[in-house]
């Protein structure tokens, strides 16, 4: 299937929920309630080592929660990361092709059981492979500000995603979700790798934004999309673990921007430090508020919604909830 006949995929999967879909929530939150120990370079990866059951129960609870959109356990699943493990090179990129292979099994198991089912309200989901920034690797908090030093250049951005890439593009996932992008630089970096490789997986590509108006770097978004507003690989965009109260502002920002789908799927509002490894206290959405800004921020024009950090399947519930009953 070609990349035309995929993304098509995307935009039926979004017709067919009446205009917006929702993707999952926080995947590490989730491990973390079910007793995982992941405080780890590797972070949620590290149970694709450890229990990849446990992420396949997570992303059954993500579907019965009612996400369209699964996201695979691969964020910070890097080859230099499980190299740096003792990992072989074959077992690093393994790895990576199995957090594919879990979230296909979970989804193909739960659409198996569903639509025998008479009267249900869900969509056949589809997988997105999850591909974190350079930032994520360094888990240095860096992916929140946009700082990657003077010696980080484009070629050695593209170096860095450019084999991660073509593992998860061999597993065929349905899409590729590029996720906390903190600059120009790595967004143009990942359309390059992506272009260069003829790759036949459409893609989005999901900032953040510490100050509600600009990317990590500083840099407007106007900038930051102007290379993605013209690859056809890219068939969304948008912003991913930035406070909820910013997605107002940012859903009416791009929407003047871009053509693509909007996506979002913000943090719970807490605020991550990346130096000391732990969440700060911050003003926080609930479940409830969730669901009652999710229709705004689809008449706004999102098109795909859901939750990062701090997020549960009772959040994405609310989403769906509210959502599918409109």
């Amino acid at each position: 299937m070609g990349l035309e006949k995929k993304s098509a995929l995307l935009e039926d999967l979004i017709e067919k929920c009446g205009g917006c879909a929702v993707v999952d929530g926080g995947f590490a939150t989730q491990l973390e309630i079910h007793g995982a120990a992941i405080n780890d370079p590797l972070w949620s990866a590290l149970s694709l080592i450890k229990d990849p059951e446990l992420i396949k129960r997570v992303h059954m609870e993500y579907l019965e929660a009612g996400s369209d959109i699964v996201v695979t356990s691969s964020y910070q699943a890097t080859i230099p990361g499980f190299l740096s493990r003792g990992l072989s090179m074959e077992e690093s990129e393994s790895l990576l092709q199995k957090s594919v292979k879990l979230a296909v099994e979970a989804r193909d198991r739960f659409w198996d059981k569903v639509s025998k089912t008479s009267g249900h309200s869900y969509n056949r989901a589809l997988v997105a492979a999850s591909i974190g920034s350079y930032g994520a690797y360094l888990a240095d908090g860096s992916e929140y500000s946009g700082s990657y030093g003077e010696d980080v250049s484009l070629d050695k951005l593209k170096d860095f995603h450019r084999r991660r890439i073509q593992v998860l593009v061999e597993a065929s996932p349905d899409l590729l979700a590029f996720e906390t992008i903190p600059n120009k630089l790595e967004a143009q970096a990942c359309v390059e790798v992506l272009e260069e490789g003829n790759v036949q997986i459409p893609a989005w590509i999901c900032f953040t934004s510490v100050d509600g108006e600009n990317a990590p770097s500083g840099e407007s978004f106007e900038e930051c999309l102007e290379t993605l507003n013209k690859s056809n690989n890219i068939c969304a965009v948008g912003i991913n673990c930035a406070p909820p109260q910013f997605m107002d502002d940012l859903i009416l920002k791009f929407s003047k921007l871009t053509k693509k789908a909007i996506v979002v799927y913000p943090n719970s509002g807490e605020v991550w430090d990346g130096k000391a490894k732990k969440w700060l206290p911050s003003q926080c959405f609930g479940d409830a508020e969730f669901e009652m800004f999710a229709p705004k921020w689809r008449e706004l024009g999102a098109k795909l919604i859901g939750g990062c950090c701090r997020t549960t399947p009772s959040t994405i519930r609310a989403i769906s909830r509210d959502l599918k009953r409109r």
